[in-house]
Order: C-alpha cells, then sequence, then structure tokens
C-alpha cells in the first residue's frame, strides 16, 4: 500500500514538473535598420524557452513563433533600443470579416 501510494505522488510530481508553459502564437518585428544580431538572440531565447520560430519574414525584419510568455517579456526589453514589436499572431482578412 505504501509503495502504492509513492508510485502515485512521484508519478503527480514528474508530471507536474513536465508540464510545458502554454505558447502564444505571435509576430515579432522591428525597424528596418536593426542589426540580424538582435533577431538572433530573441529568437534564440525563444528557442530555449520551449518555443518555435515558424516563419522568418523577408519583406519586414522579423519573424512569427510560438513563445512562453515570459521569454517575450524578455525580448520586448532587450528591443527596445530597436523598436520591437511584438502582437498576437492572428487572421486578417482584406475586407473586414471571412468570406
Amino acid at each position: 500500500m505504501r509503495y502504492t501510494i509513492l508510485s502515485f505522488f512521484v508519478f503527480l510530481v514528474v508530471c507536474a514538473l513536465a508540464q510545458t508553459p502554454p505558447l502564444k502564437a505571435v509576430m515579432v518585428s522591428y525597424k528596418q535598420d536593426t542589426p540580424d544580431s538582435i533577431l538572433d538572440q530573441a529568437k534564440d531565447a525563444i528557442r530555449q524557452a520551449g518555443g518555435v520560430v515558424t516563419h522568418d519574414f523577408k519583406l519586414i525584419k522579423g519573424f512569427a513563433a510560438n513563445a512562453p510568455a515570459e521569454v517575450l517579456n524578455s525580448v520586448q526589453a532587450w528591443g527596445t533600443e530597436h523598436e520591437a514589436t511584438i502582437e498576437e499572431d492572428q487572421i486578417v482578412h482584406a475586407l473586414g470579416g471571412p468570406s
């Protein structure tokens, strides 16, 4: 009986520690004169926090990612000098609504 209770408790602890924080779908963009090293630093931080960079933009300096909210605060703080903009990734429609 003790072994069963102990095993169950260990299982609960492992499950609690294994849960990853929820990810937010975001777009991160910078002014055109921002050094590539700043973007690389932001992408690396997102990946290290368990996030995923889903797209690198070509026309604007930025990228899309699924990232934990905590790391987005750090990315925002690093980008103050280069005016980092972080916004929720969402579907937009050219004529105001879905067809």
